[in-house]
């Protein structure tokens, strides 16, 4: 929908002002924080407008105006077009990011954790896209009682899963040398969908540790199917001070809905976007982790519709810059 510049500055306005404080808009108070060179009455058909579009609604027939669903996903919308990533978070996530020894898992808690202290509100990070995942080594660990340790080197980290898989040392380490040797430098989607044609043409040579390789691709095709989410509720204690009863026991209710927040955060564009749900309702701001331009993760801030959008924005474009600098 088109709006006037003029439009678009009162409701910028009105959204700003009940971020800040809670307080309805109205024409008085429109005049004194843009400084707008037109009359009260102007300003008041311009409000009677921005309602009949469904932007502003009243609470009170003589009171001001407060942003509704949809004015909140035009403010956001344009707000999200320009925003500007602050160096408040850089120097933490880029050590984060920079330790290549964590496990991956440990990686993306730690940048929840980041995210969630920086704004003060819960955020949930959606691991769902580790073919994308570029290859750097493989290592087959014996354990007791037939379980192997696997211990799989990427660009972000390293993958670390115990498999029932009954093996010698020596089968371990050769299985451990062709994985790496045909597969360094490769997605892992690349190994899952190209395996087999590999170990056709070698099935001599890989013969004694072919179980091994087997148990690990079926391992490793189980956990690319998988959905794997972590909360993060560092910010929650200020958060809560700042909302009602009822928007904190939506927060809340989301935050324990595993399908609901994978039904959220699978929509995550290639950008830093919101999604703000009907009156009343939860908002999520949400930007993608990508390697090489695919999709790893998504990282979603969750709260009230009346939250510091611009800051939340910042915070993840510092993170998904800093990101994608790394690759």
């Amino acid at each position: 929908m088109e709006l006037s510049e003029r439009k678009i500055k009162i409701l910028n306005i009105a959204v700003e002002e009940f971020i800040k404080d809670a307080s309805p808009i109205t024409s008085l108070s429109v005049k004194d924080k843009t400084k707008l060179d037109v009359s009260t009455a102007t300003l008041r058909n311009e409000l009677n407008a921005l309602e009949a579009m469904g932007f502003l609604k009243q609470l009170h027939t003589s009171g001001g105006r407060v942003p509704t669903a949809q004015g909140y996903r035009f403010y956001v919308e344009n707000l999200l077009k320009d925003v500007k990533a602050t160096n408040r978070e850089l120097e933490e996530v880029r050590k984060v990011i920079e330790n290549r020894t964590q496990s991956l898992s440990e990686m993306i808690s730690k940048i929840g954790k980041i995210i969630s202290k920086a704004t003060n509100y819960p955020t949930v990070v959606m691991l769902n896209g580790i073919e994308n995942l570029i290859l750097t080594e493989f290592k087959i660990i014996p354990l007791l009682e037939e379980k192997c340790m696997v211990l799989i080197g990427t660009n972000y980290g390293y993958i670390s899963e115990n498999m029932d898989i009954s093996a010698t040392v020596e089968n371990c380490q050769d299985a451990s040398n062709y994985l790496t040797k045909y597969f360094k430098g490769e997605t892992l989607g690349f190994m899952l969908e190209n395996i087999d044609e590999y170990m056709k043409g070698m099935s001599g040579e890989i013969k004694a540790f072919q179980e091994v390789v087997n148990n690990i691709i079926k391992g490793l095709s189980k956990m690319n199917k998988q959905k794997l989410l972590n909360v993060q509720t560092d910010g929650m204690a200020k958060f809560v001070d700042n909302v009602n009863e009822g928007e904190t026991k939506k927060i809340v209710k989301m935050l324990t809905d595993e399908e609901e927040l994978i039904e959220v955060l699978d929509k995550t564009e290639d950008k830093i976007s919101a999604d703000i749900q009907d009156e009343d309702g939860v908002s999520v701001v949400k930007a993608p982790i990508l390697v090489g331009g695919n999709k790893l993760a998504s990282i979603g801030v969750i709260g009230p519709q009346k939250m510091d959008y611009s800051g939340i924005a910042s915070a993840l474009k510092v993170v998904i810059d800093e990101l994608n600098n790394q690759q």
